[in-house]
């Protein structure tokens, strides 16, 4: 069977390379190289601007990862921002959005990672801490610490032990979202992994980035979910049962 197609979300940041100064479409090299060592075949997913575009997108993937980046604009949970709050990024907030919805109503896999599980939690009407300490080895440097599983979730199936983990964000999980389930937490309480108890497909999200480490069984386990899916009568793209989000 073919490796499955999982198509990651980018950044729109000014680039330059040679003669040239260009917005551009970036994605860090961990992410499809965590993808490959995974089994995926990874593909970069640049923004577009209608949810057509994104369930369009979504319909053509075995699985879709939101990748980490900017914060999230505070309007988008209800709230004022705090002065530590970085500058929005607007467009990309509704593109990965209408990723994440057009992948939840499709049934194709989905693996957040740090903005990516705060994204998720607000697309389904959950809030965010803006700030909090100790989660980042400072500007520009990944920390590192202990994450423990919640047993019986979908997360310590594929991670049943505690382990150490490259950190690198100061918002988080607040107010979870409807019908996620925090499933691994931080020593100090924060919630660390996310998912959907009652859903087909495999909707996770991770506060850390697991690109930046070697513990690889994460994007392992949406590999395998989006194998799986291809491999039913059936599946493959295109082939989803729509699922809608809360109002």
């Amino acid at each position: 069977m073919p490796r499955p197609v999982i198509g990651v979300s980018t950044y729109q940041e000014p680039a330059r390379w040679g003669v040239w100064e260009m917005p551009s479409v970036l994605l860090p090299e961990a992410y499809p190289r965590l993808v490959r060592a995974a089994g995926g075949l990874a593909v970069m997913l640049p923004p577009d601007d209608t949810a057509d575009a994104a369930r369009e997108t979504v319909a053509a993937l075995d699985g879709v990862v939101i990748a980490g980046g900017a914060d999230v604009e505070p309007v988008r949970y209800g709230a004022a921002p705090d002065p530590r709050t970085g500058p929005p990024a607007r467009g990309r907030d509704s593109w990965e959005l209408a990723l994440i919805e057009a992948a939840v109503e499709q049934n194709v896999p989905l693996l957040g990672i740090c903005r990516g599980m705060q994204l998720l939690n607000v697309a389904f009407g959950g809030t965010l801490h803006q700030h909090l300490d100790g989660h980042s080895g400072g500007l520009g440097v990944f920390g590192g610490h202990p994450v423990l599983p919640v047993p019986g979730t979908a997360y310590a199936a594929v991670v049943p032990e505690e382990t150490v983990v490259p950190a690198y964000h100061h918002q988080a999980v607040d107010r979870l979202g409807a019908g996620l389930i925090a499933s691994a937490h931080a020593p100090d309480g924060t919630v660390e992994a996310l998912e959907m108890a009652d859903h087909e497909g495999l909707v996770l999200a991770v506060q850390w980035h697991p690109e930046m480490g070697e513990d690889i069984r994460v994007m392992t386990a949406l590999v395998h979910a989006a194998r799986a899916r291809r491999a039913l009568p059936g599946g493959g793209p295109g082939s989803g049962r729509a699922v809608r989000l809360p109002a």
